[in-house]
């Protein structure tokens, strides 16, 4: 009797692709920013790591320069409120509420999420700077803009080294067009901004009045992430999938720092970086398209990598690590809480249309 072999589902090739896509280029551009050891390295890592992280066709030359602007131009003109924030400081204050409305609003409307999470990281961590030192904040901005464009070459490379399979049938192709998504209304847009901006902004005010706000600038891309989760998902899943992602990206992060105890190395790092996308990776991508908590499970491999990186880095400057790496977790676990608990107080006093969440939600 001949065995017959079971075909793979539809679009199965192609997310196994982009699963190990993702695990290879987070590693790769993970390691060359520690071995170049530029201030503000491992921003190359999360910038490749959030690209590849969507099912996107390799990035063209011009969308490439639009991801790295979304970053860069963002922090640089936050340069410009130093005087502001020196002199007239509510008036600065304001034109960070201006920007970072901007950003969520963006998103709001249907604009790539990519870029949205670009353009408010650029601002909330520029901001958190400024008020300490300008020195300090160009070595961050250039820092920034540096690690972006080392990042979406990493982005090329992976898609280079591992390009998409060619379409199989049923499934359409890395590159071909689908339908856009409807456009959410106008009211629901503008809710759902201002349900980040209420999210984000104590945090950023909080962190602009420290006095050791450099030093948590990494803090402020889980800030960012946290508004841009507020953006996205219906009142009723952020909550669960803010909490989620923290602590899968903390469980992740706590495995990979004990093994890295036992063998500190570069190339342990990289690996366990690898191991970590090709184990978020299936709860990432699904077939043809992308797994229904993707969004969770992306900001969970982003936990891993801002909370892991600093520690290492710390590491190899002699200080004590472990109690940073354990501090820094806590205090995203923190976050992760008072995320959850200010979404519950802005649904309660400004509550979703029934019709808008469900459109939403099928969406």
């Amino acid at each position: 009797m001949r065995s017959e072999t079971k075909a793979p589902p539809p679009g199965a090739n192609i997310a196994s692709r982009r699963i190990l896509r993702l695990s290879l280029g987070t590693a790769l551009s993970m390691a060359f920013s520690q071995i170049i050891d530029w201030p503000m390295s491992f921003i190359a890592a999360v910038f490749t790591m959030f690209i590849l992280a969507v099912p996107l066709p390799a990035p063209t030359f011009k969308s490439g320069i639009k991801f790295v602007l979304a970053l860069v131009i963002p922090a640089y003109a936050s340069m410009l409120l130093l005087p502001f924030l020196e002199y007239a400081r509510w008036a600065g204050i304001l034109l960070i509420i201006l920007a970072l409305f901007g950003s969520f609003y963006y998103s709001a409307r249907g604009g790539s999420p990519v870029m949205g999470m670009f353009m408010t990281m650029g601002t909330t961590m520029i901001v958190t700077v400024g008020s300490v030192s300008s020195e300090v904040l160009l070595s961050v901005v250039n820092g920034i803009g540096a690690g972006a464009l080392a990042g979406i070459s990493f982005v090329y490379i992976a898609h280079a080294l591992l390009p998409d399979p060619q379409s199989e049938p049923g499934v359409a192709s890395g590159g071909a067009k689908r339908a856009p998504p409807p456009v959410p209304s106008l009211v629901s847009a503008r809710r759902n901004a201002f349900r980040s901006l209420a999210v984000v902004l104590p945090l950023v005010i909080i962190f602009l009045y420290s006095s050791a706000s450099a030093g948590y600038v990494v803090v402020m891309i889980k800030v960012a992430s946290m508004g841009q989760q507020a953006n996205a998902d219906v009142s009723r899943a952020m909550g669960r999938t803010q909490l989620e992602s923290t602590l899968w990206g903390g469980i992740a992060a706590i495995v990979a720092w004990q093994v890295m105890s036992i063998w500190p190395s570069l190339l342990m790092f990289c690996l366990l970086l690898g191991l970590a996308g090709l184990l978020f990776g299936p709860r990432i991508f699904q077939g043809p398209g992308m797994h229904p908590k993707a969004s969770m499970w992306s900001y969970a491999f982003l936990t891993m990598i801002i909370v892991l990186t600093p520690a290492v880095m710390d590491s190899q400057g002699g200080s004590d690590a472990g109690a940073a790496f354990y501090t820094r977790l806590m205090l995203f676990v923190a976050i992760a809480v008072y995320g959850t608990v200010s979404v519950a107080v802005f649904d309660a006093f400004w509550p979703q249309c029934g019709s808008e969440e469900a459109a939403l939600r099928d969406s």
